[in-house]
């Protein structure tokens, strides 16, 4: 991508394609020549555009320097908001990523009357022209150029903040759209390794060391596979005071186990690492935001197989503090792995954890695919992600963890269950077995099983993987730490 602030004027600065954001009235139209408007007003008067957010009409012209002028609609002016912002600007890029138009400028003027900044618009446009061509015989790929028209001197030095959100965004797409025969757990820790620079280290623990610590709950989900499981420690040092331990469900392929998933939909369980991708990510925008926070992010990858050698239901393990698991259902193979690395994560003696995990389908079952659940131990926490989730558009929504889902998980032979004894609760018991395991270090659980993977195309995001995550937690981590 190549995006670039112009002082220029909508007449004089040349592209293939000219971006208006419109209203539904009381439009600004910048430089374009009177001809031009009467043209485009007379369109929303005739209901042939109507301006309706996410609504997006070509308009062939030989007028203007542009050829191609989008005319995108904002909706009504007293609704227009940062994401619904966002969603224009989403809107935009896919209909230039379908035409595949590489030269393109962006009219702020009706922007400017918003008292919105136009960031969050070109936010938009810039995720939603995200290709995955890797696996075609002829690799798709685009790279728009956009030009800004703006008058706004500050807003030159806010796009490589903007540029870095993107760029994490697309490793994590890019890792999650991966298919599990190219993206082994191995194979997942040599794309964290890339992360190695100068603030990033990378460390892996290979199945042999994974035993050594103590994490025989993690191991168990690994038994089924060939592929040996890697626990990924990634750090980034950009400050001075305590880390903040960032942990990524990371099961790079999950059949459920002999607890064996229907068929339907299996494939797209490649996305069951969307958590870990998702810290990658995080860590990528820290480092290239520089932001002044130590990060550690803690990888357990494995693949979830059924096989000869794989663990059963009723089988007992432990974890790294002694604590004991009735495994009932192999396919809460998930919180197994991260109540290990929660454990691990003590060690580090972190300011607070937070784990990202796509850990239930029952998320789906509550909220649809619009929104990840969000579980935690310290209100503070939760007024934080949920401030980050109002500025970013990636929504999460609170959820309870009342003492009495303890009992939910009670077991007669070990020290809990990894799952209730029935299906009520479970998107929230999963949440408190965590919880059981985080104990007093404060500690939020993202569950983005809801929303990692999209089956159809949003206003930014094409259809597959979402990078949700990225935006929200830098977004927190930027309102705790960069002043």
């Amino acid at each position: 991508m190549k995006i670039k602030a112009i002082a220029g004027s909508e007449e004089k600065v040349k592209s293939d394609l000219l971006i208006l954001p419109l209203f539904k009235d009381n439009n600004s139209y910048g430089d374009l020549t009177s001809s031009i408007i009467g043209i485009v007003e007379g369109l929303i008067k005739k209901g042939i555009f109507k301006a309706e957010l996410n609504e997006v009409y070509p308009l062939t012209t030989t007028e203007a320097p542009h050829p191609l002028i989008l005319l995108t609609g904002l909706g009504e002016r007293e609704k227009i908001n940062g994401d619904r912002l966002r969603q224009a600007g989403g809107s935009a890029g896919s209909f230039c990523r379908q035409k595949s138009i590489k030269s393109i400028s962006l009219s702020t003027a009706n922007l400017r009357e918003t008292g919105l900044l136009p960031d969050t618009f070109v936010e938009g446009f810039l995720l939603s022209t995200y290709m995955f061509g890797k696996y075609k015989s002829e690799n798709g790929s685009y790279c728009p150029e956009l030009k800004i028209l703006s008058k706004d001197r500050a807003l030159k030095s806010r796009l490589p903040e903007i540029e870095a959100q993107i760029q994490a965004v697309f490793l994590c797409r890019d890792l999650v759209n991966t298919p599990s025969n190219d993206l082994t757990p191995d194979a997942f820790a040599k794309q964290a390794l890339k992360l190695k620079s100068r603030k990033v280290s990378v460390k892996v623990l290979t199945e042999k060391q994974i035993a050594s610590a103590g994490m025989d709950a993690y191991l168990a989900v690994a038994k089924g596979s060939k592929n040996p499981p890697r626990f990924i420690e990634i750090r980034y040092r950009g400050g001075s005071k305590k880390s903040v331990v960032l942990i990524g469900k990371s099961i790079t392929f999950d059949s459920g186990g002999i607890s064996i998933k229907p068929s339907s939909g299996m494939e797209k369980m490649k996305y069951d690492m969307a958590g870990g991708a998702a810290v990658i990510g995080i860590i990528k925008a820290a480092e290239l935001l520089k932001l002044p926070v130590n990060l550690i992010g803690l990888l357990p990858a494995a693949e979830n197989m059924p096989g000869g050698s794989a663990t059963r239901p009723g089988d007992i393990v432990s974890t790294i503090s002694g604590k004991t698991i009735e495994i009932a259902n192999t396919d809460a193979e998930g919180r197994l792995a991260l109540a290990d690395a929660i454990e691990y994560a003590k060690r580090f003696d972190p300011e607070f954890i937070i784990d990202i995990a796509t850990l239930t389908g029952a998320c789906a079952i509550a909220l649809g695919n619009e929104a990840a659940a969000a579980m935690s131990n310290s209100e503070e926490l939760i007024k934080d992600i949920v401030k980050a989730s109002e500025a970013t558009g990636e929504k999460v929504w609170p959820m309870p963890l009342y003492e009495e889902y303890r009992e939910y998980l009670k077991s007669e032979v070990a020290d809990i269950r990894n799952v209730g004894t029935d299906r009520a609760g479970s998107l929230v018991t999963a949440g408190y077995f965590l919880k059981e395991f985080a104990e007093d270090i404060p500690w939020l659980h993202i569950d983005i099983a809801s929303i990692a993977w999209t089956d159809k195309d949003r206003p930014y995001c094409p259809k597959g993987a979402t990078g949700f995550g990225v935006r929200l937690v830098t977004r927190l981590l930027r309102n705790l730490y960069q002043k």
